[in-house]
């Protein structure tokens, strides 16, 4: 009798231990604790907005909406994308414009853009506003940042990226020359066209009649151009129109509007502004950032602070 109640004993001992050892493996598994994390539909939604970082981005960067946009947005399986700067911050509300679809399954992102196609990403969460999207097929990693549109700089990725800008419209039409100033070549040029890197020299011009159409236009000249930074004033900006013929000619570059630029000429101190003609929604797939462009690096607090300076100089100048 006293065997049969040691070995009962034992036995409960046993079952009493295996029990709670099972209890431990289910408090511990790490697979519970990815579950209990947020969804990579929770992920995309938290944010508003994604700018796309060319910069922070590396390996064969290759995937065309991506980079052509300046932003990308995820919207209830929508696709939203900012790919032009005319209208940035109110086209779609501050989304973009509507460029394909996406699904999700675990952290993998399917998007099925319009015009580009059908692409797969691995999606891995960096920091509280940072994804990476990985795409295995080329190895191109793209950073994405969150933003909300209320907190958004949409002025600093304007002025940023003037150059590509200046490549949306097919051409640019002269529609005003200020009667200040010497008389020069440049004024008989009443259209410029501004192209990617690599193609037709990057800037052309023609001397054809306003009102040309710009299926129609002859283009005389070309060249390279380059657009800069002026110290101390956010707005301001330089064109240099590199010419393989005649000489060069530099200029003082202000947005005027969405659709309208001024061009002061340094050396002669003439004014001419010409006006985008042909909007050109979606640039095609060769037409995307590249890894040197200008940087979304200066922080939006020191811009801001720019921007009250000037303002507040301008405002006593008018007062004098």
């Amino acid at each position: 009798m006293k065997t049969i109640k040691h070995f009962f004993a034992v036995a409960l001992v046993a079952v009493l231990f295996t029990s709670c050892y099972t209890e431990e493996i289910v408090v511990v598994d790490p697979y519970v604790e990815v579950n209990n994390g947020p969804s990579l539909n929770q992920v995309l939604s938290q944010y508003e907005i994604f700018y796309v970082d060319i910069d922070a981005s590396s390996g064969n960067l290759t995937v065309p909406f991506l980079q052509k946009a300046f932003t990308v947005s995820f919207r209830n399986g929508t696709i939203f994308a900012n790919n032009n700067l005319s209208g940035l911050g109110q086209n779609g509300g501050g989304f973009g414009i509507d460029v394909g679809a996406y699904d999700t399954f675990d952290y993998e992102l399917d998007a099925y853009h319009d015009l580009d196609g059908d692409y797969s990403f691995d999606v891995r969460v960096l920091s509280s506003n940072e994804i990476e999207l990985f795409h295995p097929s080329t190895g191109a990693v793209y950073i994405l940042v969150g933003y909300q549109r209320s907190t958004f700089d949409y002025d600093l990725v304007f002025y940023n990226n003037i150059h590509y800008f200046l490549q949306e419209f097919e051409a640019w039409e002269k529609i005003y020359t200020s009667e200040e100033g010497e008389i020069n070549p440049f004024d008989n040029e009443n259209f410029l066209q501004f192209l990617p890197a690599g193609q037709s020299g990057n800037f052309r011009s023609s001397e054809d009649g306003n009102g040309t159409s710009t299926n129609n236009i002859f283009w005389d000249y070309d060249g390279i151009y380059d657009v800069n930074d002026v110290p101390g004033d956010f707005y301001l900006k330089t064109l240099t129109l590199d010419y393989n013929f005649p000489d060069n000619e530099f200029f003082d570059l202000t947005v005027i509007d969405d659709e309208t630029i001024e061009l002061f000429q340094v050396n002669t101190g003439t004014t001419y502004q010409f006006r985008g003609r042909g909007y050109i929604q979606f640039r095609t797939a060769t037409d995307g950032k590249s890894k040197n462009a200008p940087k979304l690096r200066k922080k939006t607090a020191d811009i801001k602070a720019e921007i009250k300076a000037l303002t507040e100089k301008k405002a006593a100048a008018l007062k004098k």
